[in-house]
């Protein structure tokens, strides 16, 4: 199989292209879902992050509150890499969970905001990605797309702060989305994106 890493920050539309890539064929796991499922009752960074930053960010029944947890971790930064320390493993051995379970060939598309800023996904060989996408957009535009998803102005902007910048990102893309016009424009892109991934050695089954 093929592994691409698609990442992009807060607002750019990466959640976007995943879907696309998905409609043209590609197997996409949500990195940032995995990231909830092992703080959930039971995931495999619940007890460790409970023990390490105790009442202030569990809920009334015990479980981690991942809305009071980011309100620690995103004002403190050693803090965050703390959090980071437990979690990332854990999510690593989730994705490899993940991975293993597919079938041979294809695309696989890791979908994750901080593919720049972690080593999420640097995984042992044959799981770690190899191709990365990103996307990007004008900074006031995610901005204000995340605003209107519902999310926290202020928070988004904590979190961008907490994020790569454009430059960062384009360093390591071996392909840039730029998502500044309409979802037409979008889709030609993606399909440009698609045929250079089709015609990869690794995304044909041995």
């Amino acid at each position: 199989m093929m592994i691409v890493g698609l990442t992009g920050g807060i607002g750019a539309g990466k959640s976007t292209v995943a879907r696309l890539l998905a409609e043209r064929g590609a197997q996409v796991i949500d990195v940032d879902e995995l990231g909830r499922r092992v703080l959930a009752p039971g995931g495999r960074a619940e007890a460790a992050v409970a023990a390490e930053f105790g009442p202030e960010v569990l809920s009334t029944e015990g479980s981690i509150d991942r809305a009071a947890l980011a309100r620690v971790v995103f004002s403190d930064a050693g803090a965050l890499a703390r959090l980071t320390a437990i979690s990332h493993p854990a999510i690593n051995d989730e994705l490899v969970a993940e991975l293993r379970a597919l079938p041979e060939g294809g695309i696989v598309v890791l979908d994750m905001a901080i593919l720049v800023e972690s080593t999420l996904g640097q995984v042992e060989d044959p799981y770690r990605y190899r191709f990365v996408v990103t996307v990007e957009a004008d900074p006031h535009e995610r901005e204000e797309r995340a605003v209107a998803r519902g999310s926290d102005r202020e928070d988004v902007r904590r979190r961008m702060t907490h994020q790569a910048d454009a430059s960062g990102r384009r360093a390591v893309a071996d392909v840039v989305i730029t998502n500044d016009g309409d979802e037409a424009e979008l889709a030609r892109q993606v399909d440009d994106l698609w045929r250079r991934l089709i015609a990869q050695p690794d995304a044909v089954a041995p």
